[in-house]
């Protein structure tokens, strides 16, 4: 083990990610290369807590604009998150990799309920832990979810784990002349309406001086770069 940058971290993993191109399923070959890197990382020494989104199963949000209620659609989207979570725990267990899944709202045959001290005891032999179902509340995002269970395990920094390599003032996929940030305030997030995570997310974050570091996801070996302290990706504080 070095002496990584941050003792504790907690990593955010969009949905779409696990999907791949097509942003829908769980691709293979994608949820391999994320356990893989995960795996590699933890050999810095970092404790690790993980959130993922379910948006590559079910997007809450976009049901309700269909006419779903808002609640029952979000708590699908729990269940979808689950899914992953249950996903990504096989393919770290296929790593070598200790991994434990808590989730938000009680399913008892399938993980542990979300409680913290158990969740701390966990990370400090080491152990993954994946945090699933949200916070278990319909109405708020997995990346609020993500900026709670941060600061109740007490991590040092937020690792949004995106498409891009990084925060840009307008969207680098669709406009060639996007400019990247390699640091900015959380204000200025907020302000520039930048979509890093929702603004509750953004907020709390402020509230609580806790750093965010975006990155890009796909390209093999970043997060453990971000744990031995090389510059990548955009630090929002």
């Amino acid at each position: 083990m070095s002496n990584p940058r941050f003792n504790s971290v907690l990593l955010k993993i969009s949905g779409e990610a696990l999907g791949g191109e097509e942003g829908t399923g769980i691709n293979p070959k994608v949820i391999q290369q994320i356990a893989s890197d995960v795996a590699e990382a933890t050999k810095i020494g970092s404790a690790m807590g993980v959130v993922i989104g379910g948006g590559n199963i079910f997007r809450g949000v976009a049901a309700s604009a269909h006419g779903m209620d808002r609640a029952s659609s979000d708590y699908m989207g729990m269940l979808a998150t689950v899914i992953n979570a249950l996903a990504l725990q096989d393919a770290l267990e296929k790593e070598g990799v200790d991994t434990r899944v808590q989730t938000a709202i009680e399913m008892a045959e399938i993980a542990e309920p979300y409680i913290r001290r158990k969740a701390m005891r966990h990370l400090d032999k080491k152990r993954v832990v994946i945090f699933a179902a949200g916070t278990g509340n319909p109405y708020f995002t997995t990346d609020t979810a993500a900026a709670l269970r941060a600061m109740e395990i007490n991590a040092d920094v937020i690792l949004k784990a995106t498409k891009v390599d990084g925060t840009y003032d307008k969207d680098p996929m669709k406009h060639d002349d996007a400019k990247k940030f390699d640091e900015i305030s959380y204000m200025e997030v907020l302000q520039k309406g930048l979509k890093v995570m929702d603004s509750t997310a953004i907020s709390l974050c402020m509230d609580n001086s806790l750093p965010i570091i975006t990155f890009k996801l796909t390209e093999k070996g970043n997060i453990a770069r971000v744990l031995n302290g090389e510059q990548i990706g955009t630090l929002i504080k």
